[in-house]
Parts: structure tokens; sequence; C-alpha cells
């Protein structure tokens, strides 16, 4: 698979790391500098991985629907565009894969809080919240998911669920999911240890796109996924 890198900071490093060790090619690595006939630079590759910065997002999107490039985009803090990006990727017949989160574990981390809250939703006494912490480096508060998880959450308990946001010194992505009470507090805990999980994840939904039409979250990669994983079990 020919892979478009997107930004090459931190992540597009790792990304292209990861690519090459399970043997994908990395063609065009674009950087804000090199943002010019955008769409003439990417034409040829399979897919497309963006981890730029929020305000490139429209600009990529696009780019990557007039180039026919299927797109994974993993950029954080462009949420306010995103009817916008959807609406460009549909006219052109693209597609695209984005997430709040990439992190495979954070995304089953999603599926256990919802089901937690739809528990604690059957029973009086318990008031939930949701915590997250991150180094000082990220821009956005509260994190894309910690906002993914309130609104899992609020699916059972409703839209009211406070949540709190830190960014100091080099904290690793932490995201706390609790319910509290006046006999005892329960307390549910993803945290980061590495942006490997992001990679993994990005290259997985890369993987995954071509061949397909349309706007995709990546939880609906991962329940694809994890439906086929049941289904070869079971036969």
């Amino acid at each position: 698979m020919k892979i478009a890198l997107i930004g090459y900071g931190v992540m597009g490093q790792l990304v292209a790391a990861e690519a090459r060790k399970a043997g994908d090619e990395i063609g065009a690595v674009i950087t804000s500098k090199e943002s010019d006939q955008l769409a003439e630079k990417l034409r040829g590759h399979d897919v497309a991985i963006d981890f730029s910065v929020g305000e490139a997002v429209l600009r990529n999107v696009e780019a990557c629907a007039r180039a026919q490039v299927p797109l994974v985009e993993g950029t954080t803090g462009w949420k306010q565009h995103e009817s916008d990006a959807k609406q460009i990727v549909t006219q052109h017949s693209g597609a695209m894969v984005y997430g709040a989160n990439f992190s495979i574990g954070v995304n089953l981390f999603y599926r256990v809080a919802k089901q937690a809250a739809s528990l604690f939703a059957a029973v009086a006494g318990y008031a939930p919240f949701i915590e997250e912490a991150h180094h000082n480096r990220k821009r956005d508060a509260p994190s894309g998911t910690a906002l993914k998880l309130r609104d899992l959450m609020s699916e059972h308990l409703g839209p009211d669920i406070p949540t709190s946001s830190t960014r100091a010194g080099h904290i690793p992505g932490t995201h706390r999911v609790g319910f509290d009470s006046e006999a005892d507090q329960i307390l549910l805990t993803h945290t980061a240890r590495s942006r490997q999980g992001f990679a993994s994840g990005a290259l997985l939904a890369a993987h995954w796109l071509p061949g397909r039409t349309g706007v995709f979250e990546f939880g609906e990669v991962i329940e694809e996924i994890i439906a086929t994983k049941r289904h070869i079990k079971h036969k």
C-alpha cells in the first residue's frame, strides 16, 4: 500500500516508521511548507493519513477528495468543521475515516464507559463525571476523547456530565470516567503509555478504507473488525 502523509511531526514520523515495518510504502510527505498544489501531490496514492493541525483539516479533506485518495483524518481540534468536511467528501464521492482518538484501546474504553453509563442510569444516587489530563502542549480542552465519552454517556445519563481538563508538564493522555455516590465511587481509567496506539489505529483504518465510499467514524472500523472476528470464532 502506498501512503501519503500529511504532517510530519511526532505522529507523522511514528506512522511512517510503523507503516514501513508493516511493508507499506511511504510516498509523498507533505508539511505545511509544501501545501501548494496538494491534490496533485496526493494523486497515485492508495490512502492519505493526516496528523497535521486543526485549521488545515478542511483544506486537506478537499485536496484528498479532489484527488480521489481515501483519507484517514487523525488531527484533533476541528469538530466545528465536521459537517463541512463530511459534505466535501460526499460531494466528491470520496472516503474518509475520522475519530477523536485512533487508539484501539481508547475505542474499546468508549464501549466500556457507555455500558457503565447504561448500568448506572438504572439506579439512583450516582453522579457521573469525566476527568482528562494531558501535557501542556495539547491545544484543545476538553480533549476530543473526553467530548466523545460525554456524548456516549449522555445517551443514558443526559447532557449535564461535569467534564474537567488539566494541562501540565508531560502528563500522558489520561481519561477517567467516574460515578460518585454517598456510599462509594467507581472509577474507570485509560492512560496512554505512548503514541504507539494512535499510529497502530491509523494504519488499521488506512488498510480498511480503500475501496469504500463515504464518511466513517473510527469506532465503525473497530465495530466491524470485532464483529468479523466474533463471526470467525463462532463458525
